[in-house]
């Protein structure tokens, strides 16, 4: 019977559709990730568990440069509550005239993004080393673009469509 319970949870989660990004596509500006992230960009938030509460928080300090190919190269480093440091190497390449696709050293696969309007969004991989619980796990951000051209990023970490954890984020231009 609990097999069968989990089955069903599992069925009915992995079922859940986004919603499109277009909802609030005709807001201006429109997102530019790459213009977003290049330069020194930093970023504060909270991380709530599965059950909503706060749970710790995390701070972000990027870097990114554009190439000559109009790439964007961003160093990441995310430092957690407990101490925990992180570095993440991010490539992103314009693809379309409002989609991305991003890898990062962390990364399985490649990242695919869409913006319309004030909105973007994308879905990738996290790929932990071995011997880091839980191994892999579904990235969901999505990010919107304030008036004062911060940016807020909502990120849900799922793992077998099960939440994780959710963080909510304010980047903004480091001075």
């Amino acid at each position: 019977m609990r097999l069968l319970m989990a089955a069903l949870v599992l069925l009915l989660t992995s079922c859940h559709e986004p919603p499109a990004v277009e909802i609030l596509g005709n807001q201006a500006p429109d997102f530019d990730l790459i213009a977003q992230f290049t330069g020194h960009v930093r970023s504060w938030g909270v991380v709530e568990n599965r059950s909503g509460e706060p749970s710790g928080w995390v701070e972000t300090d990027c870097t990114g440069t554009v190439d000559g190919a109009g790439a964007l190269h961003m160093s990441q480093h995310l430092l957690q509550e407990d101490g925990t440091a992180q570095d993440r190497a991010w490539i992103v390449r314009r693809t379309g005239p409002h989609s991305w696709d991003a890898t990062a050293n962390d990364m399985a696969g490649t990242a695919h993004g869409t913006a319309a309007g004030r909105t973007f969004h994308w879905h990738w991989t996290l790929a932990h080393g071995p011997g880091k619980p839980p191994v892999d796990v579904e990235m969901d951000q999505w990010m919107y673009l304030l008036d004062d051209g911060s940016m807020l990023n909502r990120t849900t970490v799922r793992k077998y469509g099960i939440i994780l954890a959710e963080v909510t984020e304010r980047f903004a231009r480091a001075p």
